[in-house]
C-alpha cells in the first residue's frame, strides 16, 4: 500500500527536496504540496493523505495552528513536524496539539522515508536526545488537558512500567527487551495506558510521563 503525503513548507526548494526524496520510493507518494499551513489544512480536507510533514514556521497560518486545526477535525492523517532547530520553542506546543513527531531539516533521505513509515502505521517518532533537552526546557508549559492522579492511578504496575519507557523514548522493541515481554505484549500495554490516559499516541504519553514525574530528565 502507497502511503499519501502532503509536504507544507513556505520554501519552494524544500518541497521540491523532499518530494524527490520520497517519491524515490516505490510505498511513498506526494499528493499534494501547501505553501502555508491554511493551504495545508485545505489540503488534508480534500486529499485525506496519510501523513503531513509539516513546518513550523510559516506565513498565514504556522505549522503549529494547522496541526490543531487537523486534530481537531477528527482526521486520521498524521502530522509530522519538520523544523530547522531542535529546540525550536513551538515544537512541544505543536506535539502537544497532537503531532505525531518531528524532524530536523537535516535529517537524511533514508531516515526521513522511515520517519514517514513510522507515522504513517500509527506508532509515534521520538528522537530521545532531542526529546530530553526539549523536554527539558519546555516541562513548565504542561499538557493542554494532563491526565490526572486519578487517571493515573488506573494504570497497573506494569502499564507505569511501560508509561516510563515510553517517557524515555523507547520503541515497542526496546520496551520488550528490557521488560523480557513479546513485543505483541507491549504493544497491548502501550494501548492500555493510552486509552485509560486519554491520549492520543505516545508522544502525549512521553510528555505525560515527564509531566507527573514518572520520568525526569537524568533518566533519558
Amino acid at each position: 500500500m502507497t502511503i499519501r503525503v502532503v509536504v507544507a513548507d513556505d520554501q519552494a526548494l524544500v518541497r521540491g527536496g523532499f518530494r524527490m526524496i520520497i517519491d524515490a520510493r516505490d510505498d511513498l507518494e506526494v499528493v499534494g504540496e501547501a505553501t502555508d499551513g491554511q493551504h495545508a489544512v485545505r489540503l488534508v480536507r480534500q486529499l485525506r493523505p496519510d501523513v503531513v510533514l509539516m513546518d513550523v514556521r510559516m506565513p498565514v497560518m504556522d505549522g503549529i495552528d494547522a496541526t490543531r486545526e487537523i486534530i481537531a477535525s477528527g482526521s486520521t492523517t498524521r502530522v509530522l513536524v519538520v523544523t530547522t532547530f531542535d529546540l525550536d520553542e513551538h515544537v512541544l506546543t505543536a506535539l502537544r496539539a497532537g503531532a505525531s513527531g518531528f524532524l530536523l531539516k537535516d535529517i537524511r533521505p533514508a531516515e526521513l522515508a522511515d520517519a514517514i513509515r513510522v507515522v504513517a502505521r500509527g506508532d509515534a517518532l521520538l528522537a530521545p536526545s532531542v526529546t530530553r533537552r526539549m523536554l527539558d526546557r519546555f516541562a513548565s508549559t504542561g499538557l493542554a488537558e494532563p491526565p490526572t492522579a486519578a487517571a493515573l492511578s488506573e494504570l497497573s504496575a506494569r502499564e507505569l512500567e511501560v508509561l516510563a519507557l515510553i517517557g524515555r523514548a523507547l520503541s515497542n522493541a526496546e520496551i520488550a527487551r528490557h521488560l523480557n515481554l513479546s513485543e505483541a505484549t507491549v504493544k497491548t500495554h502501550v494501548s492500555a495506558v493510552l486509552r485509560k490516559l486519554g491520549l492520543r499516541d505516545r508522544v502525549q504519553a512521553a510528555v505525560a510521563a515527564y509531566d507527573h514525574r514518572i520520568v525526569r530528565p537524568r533518566d533519558l
